[in-house]
């Protein structure tokens, strides 16, 4: 069964009169242990697509599976739980919480999942530990660099253990050097722990390291190439 998959899914904008077909009958299908790079030009659809398969957006016609479960088809409330069990996310604003540490902030998916503290503290850690941030964990995000606040972002999707990590853009606001060393962090992750990436990306630098490439051009998947 496939981590996650989209069936001819389509997804039109409309407001004052004005429709914009953003997806044109999408067709993916991602497997347990890929590392995935979604890429294609500004406008592609790509963080569309990638908001319709966390369930953050429902797509105007299509299906969205995730772990053999129709999310497409879910409430809101239920969409948002599916997330907490099942998806892993990260942003290109790293979206940590001012007034937690990395620790806290690794945790909160666990914590919103209502794991126990200690069981959600030991999950954190040894996800910044993947990420070498254990000398970090009591660190607040005003006292780390952007390259650390993104591992952080990258923790806190992976302590939940979810199926798969979306990431859009997740080198975006990074340096040369800080992109590069949250690059090589996450094919580790994917060759050592196995972990699912799907990741939308203009950055040329991520491509050397994925296992697959999807092409998106005008809201529709043009080819792809594996490596």
């Amino acid at each position: 069964m496939p981590v996650l998959e989209a069936k001819r899914v389509w997804k039109v904008f409309r407001g004052d009169g004005v429709e914009t077909v953003a997806l044109r009958g999408v067709d993916l299908v991602v497997e347990a242990g890929e590392f995935t790079a979604l890429v294609g030009p500004s406008g592609s659809g790509k963080s569309t697509l990638l908001h319709l398969l966390a369930g953050l957006d429902l797509p105007t016609e299509g299906e969205v599976w995730v772990g053999g479960r129709l999310l497409s088809g879910l409430s809101r409330s239920e969409r948002a739980r599916a997330r907490l069990e099942r998806i892993g996310l990260v942003f290109q604003a790293y979206n940590l919480l001012p007034v937690l540490n990395a620790l806290e902030n690794a945790a909160l998916v666990l914590e919103l999942r209502g794991i126990p503290r200690a069981e959600r503290e030991r999950k954190a850690l040894a996800a910044l530990e993947a990420l070498g941030l254990m000398d970090k964990a009591r660190r607040f995000p005003r006292q780390l660099s952007g390259g650390e606040q993104q591992r952080v972002a990258v923790a806190r999707a992976l302590a939940a253990e979810p199926l798969i990590v979306l990431a859009d853009e997740p080198t975006a606001n990074l340096d040369s050097k800080n992109g590069l060393a949250l690059i090589e962090r996450l094919k580790a992750l994917n060759q050592e722990q196995g972990v699912t990436f799907l990741i939308s990306t203009h950055d040329p630098r991520l491509l050397e390291h994925v296992g697959r490439i999807v092409h998106l051009e005008d809201g529709t998947i043009v080819g792809e190439e594996r490596r």
